[in-house]
């Protein structure tokens, strides 16, 4: 279902409202915006994936009454209010991204993650990397595997195991956006901060290690971008001589998205008359602060590994608030306004160590800067690894879903109190997070049910106009204007 906010009856009782997507500004812009977009790549002979034109089409069909929703009823009072279908798309929507976002981290920190202390570990790449990864996500998931390995075998080797005897987990959530909407695939890796083993009858182990120095950062970003160098010259993607280096991507030549995805990875405008120029930007003057997010990072020859976060045994809570972190939607609509001009401002979660505070879009470069960020279907961006993954036999004994080889299916019957808790409905997950209960009528406050899913247009738009004439439907806006002025020190470059 659609995206929904809090229209609060008392401190105690949240309610719904429905969510009106065709009131954000974001919804505007591409309403707007986009088909005109989609005529200029075909236009220029380079026609738009099918996968992203359904993202955009999608898109624009979340969350609106128009094209389907369901009826729910009010047991006591009879009270009535419709919940529009969601997209569930990927990409950029911000309502289907939060509620993928709360449905993964309640999923991390109720069924895989045990109560073990666990670091994040934020690995990213040069932008030849990022771009190659984009268009050629197998690739990716190979490269993923001899990160994982690296920092496993690190982990088990300090806690003074070998793989044999030991075995460390992780997940990884695979991110495919920067702060300034650019292309920037990177790996957020949540590892357990120690490792298992197997004792004599049989049970496991949980053995803790430190957090790793700087020096074991450095020593482990070199290792790493070592191995990928290596794998990449294999498979013949990588070819040296004597002073340099390059991708070999010539078969990526027919791909309609590849300038799209270049320039959405090197910061450059895509399609208009400022075609391969740099995104504007609006600065101030750098902060001269220390800042503790870089305390435990290493770079090396593009790549940068992070691994300055991470949470305690006991600190669930915090764990939670990692995962929602890590698997946030890629667009905030808190953050987009529009300029005098018509063009799109859109401000950074934190400003660069340059000074910069927004990135300023032409409407069309915007668009293009969404469809960057689609990935291709059948892109997995979650990813389980060592006592984590479906196929090990420790996954039954360390995970709280208890779920894995050795342990059938239980029926309902047999589950505790505790796994009943844990298979939440996504309405029960929205309410944990977002503290929005859906099955609550905004009327009375008593339970609401599903009476009917209507998705006939004829029934659609007979029980619409009766609505609107009734005014229970406000009519379409008008596009919103710039609500947000631009900061009084900055300039563009």
């Amino acid at each position: 279902m659609s995206q929904v906010a809090i229209k609060e009856r008392s401190p105690h009782s949240p309610s719904y409202q429905r969510h009106r997507p065709e009131r954000t500004l974001l919804y505007q812009i591409i309403e707007r915006h986009y088909p005109e977009f989609r005529d200029v790549m075909a236009t220029q002979g380079k026609p738009l994936p099918l996968h992203v034109q359904q993202e955009f089409a999608d898109y624009l069909k979340c969350g609106r009454l128009e094209h389907g929703f369901l009826r729910v009823q009010c047991s006591e009072c009879h009270h009535e209010h419709l919940v529009a279908f969601s997209c569930k798309r990927r990409g950029f929507c911000p309502s289907c991204g939060a509620r993928r976002m709360a449905e993964s981290a309640a999923l991390l920190v109720d069924e895989v993650i045990p109560e073990q202390p666990i670091r994040q570990w934020v690995l990213s790449f040069p932008f030849q990397l990022r771009f190659l990864f984009a268009s050629r996500p197998q690739l990716m998931g190979r490269v993923l595997g001899i990160v994982y390995r690296a920092i496993s075998s690190h982990l088990i080797q300090k806690a003074g195991f070998t793989r044999k005897t030991a075995q460390t987990g992780a997940v990884t959530l695979i991110q495919r956006f920067g702060s300034a909407l650019n292309l920037n695939v990177h790996f957020h890796m949540l590892f357990l901060d120690g490792v298992y083993t197997e004792t004599k009858h049989g049970r496991t182990r949980f053995q803790r290690t430190n957090g790793p120095e700087q020096q074991e950062l450095i020593e482990l970003v070199h290792t790493i971008s070592y191995r990928v160098a290596g794998f990449l010259e294999r498979e013949g993607i990588l070819e040296r001589d004597v002073e340099n280096s390059y991708l070999n991507l010539e078969d990526q030549d027919e791909d309609p998205m590849q300038q799209v995805l270049g320039c959405s990875v090197s910061y450059r405008i895509a399609v208009g008359p400022q075609q391969g120029r740099k995104v504007f930007t609006l600065q101030t003057i750098p902060s001269w602060e220390d800042d503790d997010r870089f305390a435990q990072v290493a770079k090396v020859s593009g790549f940068s590994l992070h691994a300055g976060v991470a949470a305690q045994a006991w600190e669930r809570q915090k764990l939670e608030r990692l995962c929602r972190y890590i698997s946030r939607p890629a667009v905030s609509e808190k953050r987009l306004s529009l300029t005098p001009s018509g063009n799109i401002r859109y401000e950074l979660k934190t400003p660069y160590s340059d000074g910069t505070t927004h990135v300023i879009f032409e409407p069309l470069d915007f668009i293009a800067k969404l469809a960057a960020l689609v990935p291709k279907p059948r892109v997995n961006l979650t990813r389980f690894h060592g006592v984590f993954a479906p196929n090990s036999k420790y996954r039954v004994d360390v995970t709280p879903a208890k779920r894995g080889k050795g342990n059938p299916t239980q029926s309902r019957d047999d589950k505790t109190p505790e796994q009943r808790r844990q298979a939440m409905t996504w309405a029960q997950r929205l309410k944990r997070v977002f503290n929005i209960d859906v099955s609550i009528c905004p009327q009375c406050g008593g339970e609401a049910k599903v009476i009917a899913c209507i998705e006939e247009q004829a029934v659609i738009d007979t029980i619409l106009a009766h609505l609107m004439k009734k005014g229970a439907l406000p009519p379409p806006p008008e596009l919103l204007p710039a609500t947000r002025a631009s900061p009084d020190t900055g300039w563009f470059t």
